[in-house]
């Protein structure tokens, strides 16, 4: 027997990270907001990788915070170890990771949901979703009913998961928590296009079986960088990670065992992640690499579980003790948890427009892996797009819109519902033309006063965002108008740096442009410098160095947005435009692009195209 069970705003499914951004942003906002879980304990869960950010993920994550959102705030409280990656490259690639203690962040983002004004938490599955003219009718597997005017569905790797690990497999979503086995009928029944995707996650072993003696350690960075805006605290680095490495051994058991894969014996139909490849996948698909590194990190302070990043594997449970037991360290490894493959149900992106929302099914949203993404900081970033644009469309107020220009979160949803996701989607800095600019230093200053605009960011937190843009505006005056006169002093510092001496006397920003050298060497010759905190330094430094390839971007970025403003009708059926090649009429009026920007990013689209619609547009 089926209920009246009440009435929200909106009603998100799936509590895990783009859940937990999704939900908080409509509540913050003002909409009564339900949130649905298979599993309450699973709140904020970290079922792969107990870590936060990582390469392009870190520019994910502040820019989440930059927006209002909650990802790096917990992140920053319940660090483990806090580390910059790529360092020696560029700055455009620099991006945070943090090791987390896993349960602890999860615990937090549970309070956080329960303490939340205008949000309910509620432990159920949703098995069916009905759309009733103007409003959406969600049910539960009680049966219980509710009316919401929007539904997000945030379902991760749970809708019709399965785990597989060798000849066995079974139903279940990540952790062996009961799976979403009904709504994907219900969302077909509604016509949405789903595919099957696959995903991996590596043993978790136990810490006093392994031999870290001869491992290279891995520790934090000092001083620590937080991820969010808001960290004010001083943060400890408690842990170190270890690094192992695979060897022939290895690879000669993993290949004498590989018809035994579910990968390789057709169990599995699912398409796996690209960039992040199971080990057997990897030996078979590298097989010139006599070696393959692996990281071993603590999942928390108050567990003995190690984590093996770059060891998720699907072979059956003897013969992944074999190859645990083959690499360095690892010789006598009690496995805790195997390594398993899941399998799920996600939805075709191109389904959906650049709010999140279901181009036919307005008032329906999607958000995470359930958008063919993959990763918790992907998750998040569209958890967030999708929760603030519902809001607004409930509150009548115009949709956010990300470009590719202003944010790794823009690129990311335009990469989404333009181009489609073949394979799991994950976020790298190549994905970007604009990266140079999309640093992960100047998320603030490119995001905050959008989450001003919208209501996400407090006057407290706005206030301080606001001095800090001017402490910087003064430090580029003074730099600007500093000369630094020759000296024996001055020029000694210049050439022990490995550049050349002055004779009369320089600007204090032409030094500071000299790729040999930065504000930490000047710091001896400046010696009237303010104290400010070191992000302004950087973000200077950076924008003084790189200054002609900014120039050159922002050019770039000028003329993509000129596209971006010659907007497309949604309703136009591209087989009547004549001139259009006929791969291009069905590839748009597949998208529906809302604009020539958009149009020109879709592959099968061509320049040619593009001049066609522009004529078409003059008339």
């Amino acid at each position: 027997m089926s209920y009246f069970a009440g009435k929200f705003d909106i009603a998100v499914i799936g509590a895990g990270h783009a859940g937990i951004e999704a939900a908080l942003a409509s509540a913050r906002l003002g909409c009564k907001t339900a949130v649905f879980t298979i599993n309450m304990d699973a709140v904020g869960n970290c079922p792969c990788n107990p870590s936060i950010g990582g390469t392009a993920k870190g520019h994910l994550v502040r820019e989440i915070d930059a927006l209002g959102g909650e990802m790096g705030k917990t992140a920053d409280e319940c660090m483990l170890q806090m580390r910059m990656l790529n360092r020696g490259k560029g700055p455009a690639v620099h991006s945070l990771r943090a090791q987390i203690d896993r349960r602890k962040y999860s615990e937090l983002m549970k309070h956080k949901l329960e303490l939340q004004e205008n949000l309910e938490l509620h432990q159920a599955e949703i098995v069916k979703l009905d759309e009733c003219g103007d409003v959406w009718k969600v049910t539960t597997r009680m049966g219980a009913e509710y009316e919401v005017k929007a539904v997000i569905i945030a379902t991760g790797t749970y809708l019709g998961g399965r785990i597989y690990i060798g000849e066995v497999s079974y139903d279940s979503g990540p952790d062996g928590i009961f799976p979403a086995t009904f709504l994907g009928q219900s969302l077909k029944d509604l016509g949405l296009s789903l595919r099957r995707f696959k995903t991996g996650t590596p043993a978790r072993v136990l810490r006093s079986s392994i031999d870290f003696s001869e491992l290279e350690e891995q520790s934090g960075d000092e001083p620590i960088v937080p991820f969010s805006y808001d960290t004010e605290d001083e943060l400890e680095n408690k842990v170190v990670c270890h690094i192992s490495w695979t060897n022939e051994k290895t690879k000669q058991i993993i290949l004498d065992n590989i018809h035994r894969s579910p990968l390789y014996s057709g169990m599995i139909h699912g398409v796996g992640p690209r960039y992040c490849p199971s080990l057997e996948d990897k030996i078979v698909r590298f097989s010139d690499k006599e070696r393959h590194q692996l990281f071993i990190e603590p999942c928390g302070e108050n567990t003995e579980e190690m984590y093996l990043q770059g060891m998720s594997s699907s072979l059956p449970e003897e013969v992944q003790l074999a190859f645990y037991h083959s690499i360095k360290g690892l010789e006598n490894a009690v496995v805790m948890r195997p390594a398993y493959a899941i399998e799920y149900d996600c939805v075709d992106p191109l389904q959906m427009n650049n709010t999140l929302e279901f181009i036919e099914h307005p008032g329906l949203y999607g958000a995470g892996q359930f958008n063919g993404s993959s990763g918790y900081e992907e998750a998040a970033a569209q958890g967030l797009v999708a929760g603030i644009n519902a809001a607004l469309k409930i509150k009548g107020e115009e949709p956010m819109i990300l470009d590719r220009a202003g944010s790794y979160i823009g690129t990311l949803v335009d990469d989404l519902v333009t181009k489609g996701a073949n394979d799991p989607y994950r976020m790298m800095t190549s994905r970007s033309e604009y990266r140079l600019i999309l640093r992960q230093d100047n998320a603030d200053e490119r995001l905050t006063p959008i989450g001003r605009r919208i209501g996400l960011i407090s006057d407290t937190r706005y206030e301080k965002f606001l001095e800090k843009q001017e402490l910087k505006k003064q430090e580029i005056k003074r730099i600007k108008s500093k000369v630094i006169a020759p000296s024996e002093e001055i020029n000694a510092i210049l050439v022990s740096c490995e550049t050349s001496p002055i004779s009369t006397g320089v600007k204090l920003v032409d030094l500071i442009k000299r790729p040999q050298l930065s504000y930490d060497v000047l710091k001896e010759i400046d010696t009237d410098r303010p104290d400010l905190n070191p992000n302004i330094f950087e973000q200077i430094e950076v924008e003084v160095k790189y200054e002609g390839y900014i120039k050159k971007q922002l050019a770039q970025v000028e003329q993509m947005r000129r596209m971006e403003t010659k907007l497309l009708p949604p309703d136009i059926d591209y087989s009547t435009i004549t001139g259009l090649r006929l791969e291009a009429q069905e590839k748009l009026n597949k998208v529906h692009p809302s604009n020539l920007g958009q149009a020109s990013r879709i592959s099968g689209v061509s320049p040619a195209d593009i001049s066609v619609l522009v004529i078409w547009l003059s008339r």
